[in-house]
């Protein structure tokens, strides 16, 4: 403890109560960042502890700028970000924009032990909270916390010390209040629905029972049968395919209280990330990771959450983790591709694990392309302005070696001609980026059926006219450069209407904060 160690002795019991029951808004309502702003973040973490220096479970931990409210009245304001610590006492605020906090923890109807910290980009820190004995003598009381075995033990709801939320509702969104600009929101779209679809890997559904042949019948038997969790799972997803998430969400829920299995876990996870509600889908995929850390797709979806929240430099690492538990498995890789490529500066970390893929799967386009644009926005290091430019060189050559190998692949890749246009174009080469440039976008079509419609052709096809725009301005072909300019227009504004009106169908969730002992809010 420093000396910035504080605590509000004045502050009314009902601030930890008001606390406790803020929403958990979708973390993406926090304001669109840019892909840069992740440079501004650091992290906080640390335990809550009792007075005999055991973990506290389920206390309140909030993080509040400091101001004239605490200043003159010892009452906080309503906090920036709130969390419970787990099984194990310990907190974590992953994304925390640099400058001075104060950090409350403790448990509802008490007066929080607090801290002053400052946080610093790039960097994490420790803050533990140990609350006097006067916060904690209902814990004394308690049987002592084990600690979570290695192989989860099939129990009731009882199992679940985290997450402690509720879905209360639904509301129709109007924007998806993502992070950064819209190529990294469309590229979170993409990644959410491309994490559902692992959960086809799953295979550990149940058959229905033969006395189940209607949705009626479905329903009568879960009534029956209660405590089934392949019921419920079952039920679950008829009520996704009806229609009704807010209904579905609770029922995987169920299921996953009453037996915590990977698939359970991961199926709950995938259905709070594709209806926006980020902060629950990080908890859950969390707590799947830390049961079944063997799972590559459980640290993909939790890589996705993370980058569906802004913690950029935290989603890459759980892919890189994914592709080294498991370094034949395509799928980190590809995930791991599609996020660097709208990224500034993929992490060595990462561009060595495309390096890995594209050397696995030679063959592989998607291999050659992912390693390639990684390299193309990988910054040189070296203090030498010469070596510098000779490491340059040698990487732009590799970049278009790659790529020329990715269209060779497959000559229908118009993101690939796009990047050695790109490539050319940085090279001031012109008319060899123009004829890049009209290659991807005669193979990249704009008349496609909606199911064959992916971001990645929407982002192609709309980037590649505005480069080459750009290109015939620099060679001064005005008349071509307007009218590439105008088609880029219409293709963006079509886009973007399409965009908007597929996020406004999304019915996003309402999350609130649920007090471990209070009693869970029943279904309408």
């Amino acid at each position: 403890m420093t000396s910035g160690h504080f605590r509000q002795i004045g502050v009314c019991r009902a601030v930890l109560a008001l606390v406790s029951m803020v929403a958990l808004v979708d973390a993406c309502a926090q304001g669109q960042k840019s892909a840069s702003a992740a440079e501004k973040f650091g992290s906080l973490q640390g335990h809550v502890r009792d007075a005999s220096g055991r973990p506290v479970v389920n206390a309140t931990v909030s993080l509040h700028l400091p101001g004239p409210s605490i200043a003159t009245t010892g009452i906080p304001w309503l906090p920036t970000q709130i969390t419970h610590t787990d099984s194990q006492g310990a907190y974590q605020f992953s994304t925390v924009e640099e400058g001075d906090y104060v950090v409350l923890g403790g448990m509802v109807d008490e007066p929080p032990l607090g801290h002053r910290v400052h946080i610093t980009r790039n960097a994490t820190e420790t803050i533990d909270l140990d609350l006097p004995a006067k916060l904690t003598d209902e814990a004394k009381n308690a049987a002592p916390v084990k600690p979570a075995p290695e192989k989860p033990v099939v129990s009731g709801p009882e199992f679940f010390d985290e997450p402690h939320f509720t879905v209360a509702g639904v509301t129709q969104a109007t924007n998806s209040g993502g992070h950064g600009s819209d190529t990294v929101l469309r590229t979170t779209e993409a990644l959410a629905k491309a994490t559902v679809s692992l959960s086809k890997e799953s295979g550990g559904g149940s058959n229905p029972p033969a006395s189940v042949t209607t949705e009626s019948s479905l329903r009568d038997t879960v009534a029956r049968n209660p405590q089934d969790p392949a019921l419920h799972h079952l039920l679950g997803d008829v009520e996704e395919k009806l229609g009704n998430p807010l209904d579905a969400v609770r029922e995987y829920q169920r299921a996953a209280e009453l037996e915590p299995s990977e698939s359970n876990l991961f199926d709950w996870g995938t259905e709070l990330l594709t209806h926006r509600a980020l902060e629950p889908a990080t908890e859950v995929f969390t707590k799947g990771n830390r049961l079944f850390p063997k799972s590559v797709r459980m640290l993909v979806a939790l890589g996705v959450a993370s980058y569906a929240r802004g913690s950029y430099e935290q989603a890459a690492r759980c892919l890189v983790n994914a592709s080294d538990l498991a370094p034949d498995n395509p799928t980190p890789y590809l995930f791991l591709g599609k996020m660097q490529s709208v990224e500034t500066t993929p992490s060595e970390g990462s561009v060595e694990r495309l390096r890995r893929f594209a050397q696995m799967q030679p063959d592989n386009a998607l291999a050659n392309y992912y390693y390639a644009v990684s390299l193309s926005k990988q910054s040189a290091s070296a203090t030498d302005t010469r070596r510098d430019n000779d490491r340059d060189n040698d990487r732009s050559a590799r970049v278009e070696s790659l790529l020329q190998k990715a269209v060779h692949l497959d000559p229908k890749f118009g993101a690939a001609y796009l990047q050695l246009g790109i490539l050319y174009s940085h090279r001031a080469d012109f008319p060899r980026a123009i004829s890049a440039y009209q290659r991807a976008i005669e193979v990249t079509p704009e008349a496609v059926s909606p199911e064959q419609v992916t971001p990645e052709i929407n982002e192609t096809l709309e980037v590649s006219h505005y480069r080459l725009a750009q290109a015939y301005l620099r060679t001064g072909d005005k008349v071509r450069a307007q009218e590439e300019l105008q088609l880029h227009a219409q293709l963006a504004k079509k886009i973007k209407d399409n965009a908007e009106r597929e996020r406004r169908e999304i019915q996003q969730f309402v999350i609130s904060l649920q007090n471990k002992n209070s009693v869970p809010q029943q279904p309408n």
